[in-house]
């Protein structure tokens, strides 16, 4: 079991995903001090609107958060990018004479699986990711490359994820399975409803751009 520095907050952080940050509150401030004069590590973990920071549940999952790069501002504040590590489930709160919780943290991974199902599933994904990323792009004229995607078929559901559109809850359960093949199953059936709708307004953008309007039954 590992003790580990937890920022509790009303957001997910996937694993491979950057995160910028503000850090403002004084205990955040010494957390983040403490932090960059050792490992630069610390944990990140979604506090869901109805509980309170020391209700979280044994078993709760976090993400660790590297610091890659931070701006330390005159008053004290801190603008700083994290990139997320492994998961990790909380065990506890350890009695560390900080202001900023310290977790006991074992880790957290994901459980075996059907090789052939998962490389089916992600090839599923990817095609369907890089038609709604080209899609969403043309419909706002936006000339940056869909986002890369790992070649790792384990690591793709989180990155994907990170890239979609999700209330917070979903991205807790995402982050909480333990089955890459689930992850990527319900990521498929979201970019299946978006895509069709997405490539229609894409088409009616072409063809505005390229006519000058866009062309609709009975109208000259």
């Amino acid at each position: 079991m590992r003790r580990l520095p937890l920022f509790i907050l009303p957001l997910v952080l996937f694993p491979g995903a950057l995160l910028p940050l503000h850090i403002f509150e004084p205990r955040y401030r010494r957390m983040l001090g403490d932090c960059l004069a050792g490992d630069r590590e610390f944990g990140i973990v979604y506090l869901p609107p109805e509980l309170r920071e020391h209700e979280l549940p044994p078993g709760h999952v976090g993400c660790v958060a590297r610091v890659d790069d931070a701006l330390l501002l005159d008053d004290g504040r801190s603008n700083i990018v994290v990139s997320g590590g492994a998961r990790f489930a909380l065990g506890g709160y350890s009695d560390a004479e900080t202001p900023y919780y310290v977790g006991l943290v074992d880790e957290y991974g994901d459980l075996p699986g059907d090789a052939t199902l998962l490389a089916a599933a992600a090839a599923r994904v990817r095609e369907l990711f890089g038609r709604v990323g080209r899609a969403a792009r043309e419909i706002d004229d936006d000339s940056a490359a869909v986002p890369s995607l790992p070649d790792d078929d384990g690591r793709l559901s989180f990155a994907v994820a990170a890239h979609v559109d999700l209330d917070a809850p979903t991205r807790q359960r995402l982050l909480e399975s333990r089955s890459a093949v689930e992850r990527l199953a319900d990521l498929e059936s979201l970019l299946a409803s978006a895509v069709g709708p997405l490539e229609r307004r894409a088409a009616v953008h072409a063809r505005a751009k390229s006519n000058g309007h866009a062309e609709s039954d009975g109208d000259a």
